[in-house]
């Protein structure tokens, strides 16, 4: 198991995942349970599963996904048992052992689909946030994720990427303002729909708009902001847009958006931005091959 440049975010709280789970292994279950595993298992044969990565990567969602399992045989005394042989945060390689589960063979493979769903969606946001972190080695800059995440996942996402070694964006529209184009738009500039912000938000609300161009960073740190979100500028453009945020002296951060890939963010970073946002690392990550071995 490697450690090298693991990264150990807090784990989730049950309250977060629980309901996801019960409602993932409702819509497998149906009407009628598992046809399938009801007929072929007797009720009382127990048995050991393992947890299996079939393909090296970053873990993320493990306690998540053997919760599937907990809740789906939660008998004291008589319910599974869990094992965990890796963590959150950490790299597996191909064929190593996760975890393994005891207990009745029914709810086991009843449970196996979510689990497994669970484990190799949130194992390959983290897998795809390491891979871009690691080709930043060197600079300062962050990797932040977005709200393009799966409808109803954000929090377990949002934790796969902290698994990866990126951090996180706000969680949801109440966390903070960002200003857009279409909020641009509609208030008829970005000074003026800096000022309706200003107005409208808490003393405690940070404050980011989206520009397109130079002209409008400068309407922005003219009167003042917290963060620009310096959309789809190309390479000389950041660099002067860091230079003019920097020249102004008002601690305003620089994130970087719009196509960011591994190949291509060392050069954003060397830009002197801090901040890179990165949207495909949890609405286009391929999920990590993870499989469910019966002993």
């Amino acid at each position: 198991m490697s450690t090298s440049g693991d990264a150990f975010p807090p784990p989730l709280y049950p309250l977060l995942y629980e309901p996801v789970i019960r409602r993932a292994l409702a819509e497998d279950l149906g009407r009628a349970g598992d046809l399938t595993t009801d007929a072929i298992v007797p009720d009382d044969l127990r048995g050991e599963a393992r947890v299996v990565a079939r393909a090296e990567g970053r873990i993320a969602g493990l306690p998540v996904a053997l919760a599937a399992f907990r809740l789906l045989d939660p008998l004291p005394g008589s319910g599974v048992e869990l094992e965990l042989l890796s963590a959150d945060g950490r790299d597996a390689g191909a064929g190593e052992t996760l975890a393994l589960v005891r207990g009745r063979l029914r709810p086991i493979l009843s449970a196996e689909r979510t689990a497994l769903n669970l484990l190799g969606r949130l194992s390959g946001v983290a897998t795809a946030t390491r891979g871009i972190v690691r080709a930043l080695e060197g600079h300062p800059a962050k990797v932040v994720c977005t709200r393009k995440t799966t409808p109803g996942l954000r929090a377990l996402e949002k934790h796969a990427v902290r698994c990866g070694g990126g951090a996180n964006h706000r969680f949801g529209l109440d966390d903070a303002v960002l200003i857009k184009d279409n909020h641009r738009a509609v208030a008829g500039g970005v000074a003026e729909a800096i000022r309706r912000a200003r107005a409208g938000a808490g003393h405690l609300v940070k404050i980011e708009v989206e520009v397109d161009a130079l002209d409008e960073l400068d309407e922005a740190l003219a009167i003042g902001v917290d963060a620009v979100l310096l959309d789809n500028m190309i390479l000389d453009e950041l660099v002067e847009a860091v230079r003019r945020v920097r020249e102004a002296g008002t601690g305003t951060l620089t994130e970087a958006s719009g196509g960011i890939t591994p190949e291509t963010a060392p050069a954003i970073a060397a830009t002197g931005v801090d901040l890179l946002s990165v949207g495909w690392i949890t609405h286009s990550a391929p999920s990590l091959d993870v499989a469910l071995d019966v002993t």
